[in-house]
């Protein structure tokens, strides 16, 4: 044999060789760290409005990426149900958890609520993996509760929490439980049978910390309201953020197994019902700074991690600006001091038009417009017990929600977001993706799909 021949051989072994060790790596890699993000109501509009803001904040006309919209994977999803080309939230969270369509209105199961849906969390439970839940809201809500609940409406919430109780997962946090004595206030407590399934429950974030037990459920104190985190915009310096309980939770499920961990950020569904701009963006952010944790982690175990960032649905048809050939106000965001919930709370006393108008100035940055004079002048008179003699008189407000919302969708537009529902949409909504399996998550899908997807880059079966 020449040299040459040899050469060559030696070549081709060498190639076949790499080739060989590029087809196993490729075999092999799986997720191992997954992280499940869900922004409820989280559509298109808020995301563009939120770095549109961010760019503001910065003094430049533009936009600036939040951290998810930096990654190296974007699609989008469709999100309607088995009923309505408008989900809900049940339905929307079934089919992100289970990857099953429902009707509206049920969780975790099939639309005549018969059949039972495994989740994606169950899944990798099963597998050996931990497995957590975290939100914003109460954690009995229907975005967290399709993951592990299996009820005929999403408004069993002692039902869902006896779900919970059964589960087995490591890790649950958010606001608290609606109906720990059941909707009758008749049932006994849900906290023994938590305990009864293992669960240490802890009411601050140091006190979850220090925990050493293997399933831990951490609730606000009860002193707080237990039905959601405060807004961003309304937070006390003892409130939780996300960012805060996504960095406990890892700190709970990391082992050399691997863990699930679903993240969801609540309540920019609840600020976008509202019409309330400033508040949702705050909301993004927030989630934004969870995504961060993530991330984080990612960058220590980048072949092992997965994360991905999605919605249920879109809330409120935002749309971003109110004409091309305006400069929108989008500073007006930071301006803008407390949430419209609770711009409703300050109509439990009597207040005057010329307080409300205060009150707006002070508080929302709005002084209205000569046309906007009339139409609040009006808002205010339409929803008052009595008509007021004078602008100084003190009234009742009757419809505080109503009028709260009505002053928040007119502040929004102002600042760049124009609203035109209360309600949700049936529009598409992002998908964002890093890590192992992310190029799955390119392009159109279904919600459906995504936890067929994650299940498929973790390599555990469906």
């Amino acid at each position: 044999m020449n040299v040459y021949n040899a050469k060559y051989i030696i070549m081709k072994k060498t190639s076949l060789l790499l080739i060989l060790v590029l087809c196993t790596t490729l075999t092999f890699a799986q997720a191992k760290y997954i992280f499940y993000f869900i922004g409820d109501g989280m559509g298109f509009g808020v995301v563009s409005l939120t770095e549109d803001y961010l760019a503001a904040k910065d003094g430049r006309h533009g936009s600036k990426n939040l951290v998810f919209s930096n990654f190296p994977v974007a699609g989008f999803a469709t999100t309607y149900s088995a009923s309505n080309l408008v989900t809900c939230s049940s339905a929307a969270g079934t089919a992100l958890a289970c990857g099953n369509k429902t009707k509206n209105g049920v969780i975790g199961m099939n639309s005549e609520a018969k059949v039972s849906f495994k989740s994606i969390a169950q899944r990798f439970k099963d597998n050996g993996y931990k497995v957590g839940i975290t939100t914003s809201v109460s954690i009995d809500h229907a975005t967290p509760g399709a993951f592990y609940a299996h009820q005929a409406s999403r408004s069993m919430y002692y039902e869902i929490v006896q779900d919970l109780a059964k589960s087995g997962f490591d890790f649950f946090s958010g606001g608290g439980f609606l109906q720990p004595n059941g909707k009758d206030q008749q049932q006994p407590s849900i906290f023994p049978m938590l305990e009864q399934g293992g669960y240490i429950i802890t009411r601050s974030l140091a006190d979850c910390k220090a925990s050493t037990a293997q399933k831990n459920i951490l609730l606000q104190p009860e002193s707080k309201p237990q039905d959601a985190f405060p807004y961003v915009i309304d937070k006390s310096s003892d409130d939780y953020t996300l960012k805060q309980t996504t960095e406990i939770a890892i700190d709970k499920l990391n082992n050399s197994k691997g863990f699930f961990l679903m993240v969801e950020g609540g309540k920019i569904d609840w600020a976008s019902h509202n019409n309330d701009a400033a508040t949702a963006v705050g909301e993004v952010v927030d989630m934004s700074d969870a995504v961060q944790v993530a991330l984080d982690f990612y960058k220590k175990y980048p072949k092992q991690t997965l994360i991905i960032v999605t919605a249920d649905h879109e809330t409120g048809g935002l749309g971003v600006g109110s004409g091309e050939d305006k400069l929108v106000g989008i500073m007006g965001i930071s301006l803008q001091k407390i949430s419209a919930e609770k711009l409703a709370t300050r109509f439990n006393d009597p207040i005057s038009y010329s307080e409300l108008k205060g009150l707006l100035a002070n508080e929302f940055n709005y002084t209205p417009s000569f046309d906007d004079e009339m139409w609040l002048k009006n808002l205010f008179a339409q929803n008052v017990e009595k008509k007021p003699q004078t602008d100084d008189t003190p009234c009742k407000v009757n419809n505080a929600w109503n009028t709260a919302k009505a002053i928040a969708r007119k502040v929004s537009a102002q600042s760049g977001g124009s609203y035109n529902t209360f309600g949700h949409t049936g529009t598409m909504v992002p998908v964002y993706a890093i890590g192992t399996g992310s190029e799955l998550f390119n392009g159109k899908m279904d919600n459906t799909d995504i936890p067929k997807k994650i299940a498929k880059a973790a390599k555990v079966a469906w």
